[in-house]
């Protein structure tokens, strides 16, 4: 089993690259960041202190910048994204992003995606609420030609991309790991047309949620004619529970990842010392 941890990095909580050294230092296997651009006002998302989301969904940095500040201050741990909001992003700028902080980290960048559940949000970067999914694959297929191949093209629907030279190329081959945050059963299917891996977080019941869905998943793939265990399943804001650790295990899951908080460097080094003693429990 893997361990990561991950936080809404901000400017007032513990900076990310003295957060992903701790880390490290622990023995934890990954850092992960996750993404919003910013908030339209509205009913959905009214501002801090108004109830609905915490603060830290207003406050997060970007992905990238943090994830940066983490690769120079170490040597060791993947870094991920969860999610990047590939529906808000230029797909050219967006692969230059991967393909840069992979090849300067030494390859150690997985790209979790996700199409967004912010109407508003999405809006605002000119993208339709309703096609957003399909557009997303396309900007992920244009991405992986742009990694990939020296003379990069796509055509699709959404997504036109002339012939391009774009470097640099990505340090892993053919490209970083593409974890695909979707609900199961019906982003499945997302899954196995073009994930590295599936990307669920357990909510309020794991077992609906994940670890029933696992035999779905399997046979899907195998229907597509892939292995079922070249997709990694990493199991994002997961309870540090025991019994959700053994189920995990049990039911082929390969990352768990613990949320941390967003806080000064003190609380937040307390917090890793206390996941690390539990991991500890859970793997003696």
């Amino acid at each position: 089993m893997k361990y990561g941890i991950s936080m809404f990095p901000t400017d007032y909580s513990i900076a990310p690259g003295a957060f992903a050294r701790a880390i490290e230092e622990r023995g934890f296997e990954s850092l992960w960041v996750p993404e919003h651009s910013h908030f339209p006002v509205s009913e959905m998302t009214p501002g801090r202190a108004s109830g609905g989301l915490p603060d830290m969904y207003y406050d997060v940095v970007d992905p990238f910048v943090a994830l940066a500040m983490a690769a120079e201050a170490t040597e060791r741990i993947r870094l991920g994204t969860s999610i990047c909001l590939v529906v808000q992003r230029d797909p050219i700028q967006t692969a230059k992003l991967v393909a840069s902080l992979d090849a300067l980290s030494g390859g150690r960048f997985d790209f979790g995606v996700g199409g967004g559940w912010n109407p508003f949000e999405i809006g605002q970067h000119g993208t339709d609420f309703a096609t957003r999914l399909p557009l997303m694959e396309e900007r992920i297929g244009a991405m992986k030609q742009l990694w990939t191949e020296e003379k990069a093209e796509y055509k699709g629907a959404f997504v036109q991309l002339a012939p391009s030279f774009a470097w640099p190329k990505p340090a892993q081959k053919p490209h970083p790991p593409v974890h695909v945050a979707a609900n199961a059963p019906r982003g499945l299917g997302r899954v196995v047309r073009y994930g590295d891996g599936w990307f669920p977080m357990p909510g309020q019941d794991a077992e609906a949620a994940i670890f029933s869905q696992i035999p779905e998943l399997h046979r899907r793939l195998e229907a597509a004619g892939r292995d079922p265990h070249s997709v990694e399943i990493s199991a994002y804001w997961m309870p540090p529970e025991q019994a959700l650790i053994e189920r995990s295990r049990e039911t082929g899951v390969d990352r768990v990842i613990f949320m941390v908080d967003p806080v000064p460097e003190s609380e937040a080094l307390a917090k890793l010392d206390e996941l690390a003693a539990f991991v500890g429990r859970c793997e003696g």
